[in-house]
């Protein structure tokens, strides 16, 4: 009687086991998609198609639904297409918008909400009816064209990697002048390194060009090639270039600012290299003028005396500083000069002192928007309103991840930067459900977990995240991401009140770091599903990732 009790138990648990509910968050990531032809739809409903035969529930798209004001009457019916699509495939379409980090979107209703840097009392020359920056301390890298060597050492670096076994003096292949450095053999390096260095003294606040000239020959990886500027402890050039790993010699430029800093450390090469060989002439540094300025008001432009004691008038003494070159920002060109206006204070042959605001690329494209410029939130507020009317979205993501500048320009300088995201994440949130009532929304989580990004010296961040968590609402789920499991993640949003959604596989041959996920789910409390998230189309694990979810284990 015992056994048959037993083995009754035992079959009633299997069946509990079979009928326990799946995880509510089963969803798809669509990276890198857009709406720009009729292709894009019958490749995303194929990939709907997959998701929903194989139990998942969520399709998170970004689209550009940020920018709905902005859209053509072609993509508003791709989109009416998309979302039959996730209709027919019992999947939620769930909108992905509002990042700050990757500020494409907000900036393309005003450029000028990027982030600024500041420039402080630059030297102008007034000549000819304008006023033209005029460097008073000249910056310049020693021996940039590599021309001055004994064998294989260079004259006037720090360093370069151990000479004659990875850095050359080559004098056949050149850009200009009489020899070039070539840099190879980087497996000879415990790291794979194959740098050359320089410190150069610098103006604090100030803005300065760095341009190389690059060449390449079978390079692997070429995404390891690097130009790094270092000052204290911060890195101040957060800039990656797309080198083809063979090509002939291109010129290479980035902007940076000095911040509060005096001396620079440049750096040009490889880190991580396998093989083949790049080429480096011609590195130089100046400091310039009035590029990508920004202008609303946390960002002013400001035009003093040389000695500071009058402030002219924009508008009366000077026409408006601005940069008609804001799309695409740049890193190369002439900067702006000053135009004067008839009747003003200004005259000819005077010095001035001009402060303004610029933006900067990070990486090979990111730009920042500035959290503290009132006119952001709305831009949000209107988009929030149409997204509801077009998609009446039950489920929306907040693209706030990565957000690597912040608290350098007026509207921000000074604020707890870990407060500031977490008003402006609360405000999108806000706009949301002002529209969308009911909403759930989730939020990528490292700009609020202190084992990933809020934290201190975060890129160009002037302050730190610490703290961030404490001013979002608790119904927000954190989006974890990253690929091997992040313990420590779930198990402190869990503590901190927050559900979680684990974003997971990135591009994996298998679904091991996936099984991994799970295991560590089965551990933590508040965790309510899974998102495939690829960042290179590629779904061919989506059945099987699919099919794992498709029953919760009991804990």
């Amino acid at each position: 009687m015992k056994k048959l009790t037993l083995l009754a138990c035992l079959s009633l648990l299997l069946v509990q086991l079979r009928a326990a509910p799946p995880y509510p968050d089963r969803f798809v990531w669509f990276f890198g998609w857009g709406l720009g032809t009729d292709s894009d739809v019958e490749e995303i409903s194929r990939v709907l198609d997959t998701a929903g035969q194989h139990g998942l529930n969520g399709a998170v798209v970004s689209f550009g639904l940020d920018t709905l004001c902005k859209q053509s009457p072609d993509y508003f019916h791709r989109l009416d297409e998309v979302k039959q699509a996730c209709e027919r495939n019992h999947l939620d379409l769930i909108p992905a918008v509002f990042s700050v980090g990757y500020g494409g979107g907000i900036l393309s209703h005003d450029r000028n909400l990027a982030e600024g840097l500041p420039v402080e009392d630059a030297p102008f020359l007034v000549k000819g009816g304008e006023a033209r920056f005029m460097a008073t301390n000249p910056v310049q890298i020693v021996n940039g064209g590599f021309e001055k060597f004994t064998g294989n050492e260079l004259s006037g670096f720090d360093f370069h990697d151990q000479p004659g076994e990875v850095s050359f003096v080559d004098a056949q292949v050149k850009h200009s002048g009489q020899a070039s450095l070539r840099l190879e053999n980087f497996t000879s390096n415990p790291y794979g390194h194959g740098r050359v260095m320089q410190s150069v003294p610098v103006q604090p606040h100030r803005c300065y060009r760095v341009t190389i000239w690059v060449k390449t020959e079978g390079l692997q990886p070429a995404g390891a090639f690097r130009l790094l500027v270092l000052a204290g402890d911060r890195e101040l050039a957060p800039r990656e270039f797309n080198l083809p790993a063979t090509a002939d010699w291109r010129k290479l430029s980035m902007l940076i600012n000095s911040l509060h800093y005096d001396k620079l450390l440049l750096y040009a090469g490889l880190w991580g290299g396998k093989a083949g060989k790049v080429w480096l002439d011609d590195w130089s540094v100046e400091e310039v003028g009035p590029i990508n300025v920004l202008r609303r008001p946390g960002t002013p432009v400001t035009v003093r005396s040389e000695d500071g004691t009058i402030t002219y008038l924009e508008g009366k003494d000077y026409a408006p500083l601005q940069d008609p070159h804001l799309s695409p920002w740049r890193d190369d060109g002439e900067a702006l000069p000053l135009k004067l206006l008839a009747g003003g204070r200004i005259h000819e042959g005077e010095r001035l002192r001009v402060s303004w605001y610029h933006s900067m690329l990070i990486n090979d494209s990111q730009v920042t928007v500035c959290m503290a410029e009132p006119a952001l939130y709305d831009i949000l507020d209107h988009e929030a309103k149409l997204l509801a009317e077009r998609l009446h979205p039950r489920r929306v993501m907040l693209n706030m991840d990565e957000v690597r500048m912040g608290g350098t320009c007026r509207a921000c300088r000074g604020r707890n930067m870990g407060e500031l995201l977490g008003e402006c994440v609360t405000k999108q949130a806000q706009s949301i459900r002002r529209y969308s009532p009911g909403a759930q929304v989730y939020v990528w989580s490292d700009m609020f977990d202190p084992n990933h990004n809020a934290h201190g010296n975060y890129y160009l961040v002037d302050g730190d995240f610490i703290g961030s968590w404490q001013h979002v609402p608790k119904d927000l789920v954190m989006a974890v991401w990253g690929g091997a499991p992040q313990e420590k993640s779930l198990r402190f949003f869990a503590e901190q009140g927050f559900s979680t959604l684990v974003a997971c596989y990135y591009d994996a041959d298998d679904l091991n770091e996936v099984n991994a996920w799970l295991r560590l789910a089965r551990q933590t409390p508040a965790v309510r599903g899974f998102m495939y998230t690829p960042w290179q189309r590629k779904y061919s694990l989506l059945p099987d990732f699919g099919d794992l979810l498709a029953t919760k284990p009991v804990r």
